[in-house]
């Protein structure tokens, strides 16, 4: 049996949309997976980087309040998402993005 991701604190409809769309059906796939794969792969499906909602996922699967994050740590989590956020690079939504990829119309 499965528990929506929504169930964890701190993650609502919208992120649990997220993950689905990233292909984490549920909260037990997003544990296992950790918040910096989990991350990277709804990178992957387009969306777009913002750092307060990587911390909340990493707060949210400590168990932690969402501004729980702090000097240290929050600079360090910073420096891992600022690495997500580079290595990351959106899959091609669809044929036209692919082929707009390729000839370098787009930005990376």
């Amino acid at each position: 049996m499965s528990t929506p991701v929504s169930t964890i604190r701190n993650l609502g409809p919208a992120f649990e949309a997220s993950c689905t769309a990233a292909g984490i059906k549920d909260a037990e796939t997003l544990r296992a997976l950790g918040p910096d794969a989990a991350y990277a792969k709804i990178l992957r499906t387009g969306t777009k980087p913002h750092f307060i909602g990587y911390y909340v996922l990493v707060m949210a699967l400590q168990g932690r309040p969402w501004n729980d994050c702090k000097g240290d740590e929050k600079a360090a989590l910073r420096k891992r998402f600022d690495t997500l956020k580079a290595a990351s690079k959106p899959s091609a939504q669809n044929a036209l993005d692919q082929l707009l990829d390729d000839i370098g119309v787009r930005k990376p």
